[in-house]
């Protein structure tokens, strides 16, 4: 079984757990459907937005802000944390009902892949445009627009706020980075140079 590629031995996982399977494909489709709808309830019952009704010109950054924490929260608390009780709970049940066999079977293949190198492309990470975003929202707020509508700004306020957050970064992590990189140019480089 160790000898099969990893297409094939999940092919036959999910043959042999065919009931397994199906309850996790239903319970993932629940949850995509209970998130849309958590989604849809908030937006018509929240009164940041004005249940649905608000205009762009209505909102401001710091409406935005708290729309999208509130959602994240309500989504947490009403489809993340039962999801993860439902597959932790269940995952932790059908592994204590497996053999001892199939369990070895597992743990060998899981140290096997351990082997093996990641791809070094594997996506972006999502973690810079968060700072990025946080790094706007306090320039913005520092210029005093945070509770301003964005229908009294102009659209090139919003831009020109963006450069200004990037001259700011590159002002902040920038200078430290290249005195750094002196430094070790210097102290380090230059020696096995000469």
């Amino acid at each position: 079984m160790e000898d099969v590629s990893d297409e094939v031995f999940w092919k036959n996982k999910i043959k042999q757990y065919r009931k397994i399977f199906v309850i996790c494909v239903i319970a993932v489709i629940v949850c995509a459907i209970g998130a849309l709808l958590v989604l849809v309830w908030f937006i018509e019952s929240s009164p940041l937005g004005g249940q649905g009704e608000w205009t762009f010109n209505d909102w401001t950054l710091n409406y935005v802000v708290g729309f999208i924490i509130l959602i994240i929260l309500w989504e947490l608390l009403l489809v993340a944390v039962p999801a993860a009780l439902f597959f932790g709970l269940g995952g932790y049940l059908w592994w204590k009902k497996l053999p001892h066999e199939e369990k070895q079977v597992f743990k060998d293949r899981e140290k096997k892949g351990k082997k093996y190198q990641h791809p070094k492309n594997v996506g972006g990470s999502g973690g810079f445009s968060l700072f990025m975003f946080i790094a706007y929202c306090i320039v913005i707020a520092i210029d005093g627009n945070y509770n301003t509508r964005f229908g009294q700004l102009d659209y090139s306020y919003f831009i020109y706020a963006w450069f200004f957050t990037i001259m700011w970064l590159l002002i902040i992590f920038g200078i430290p980075v290249v005195i750094i990189l002196l430094i070790v140019y210097f102290k380090v480089w230059k020696k096995k140079l000469e």
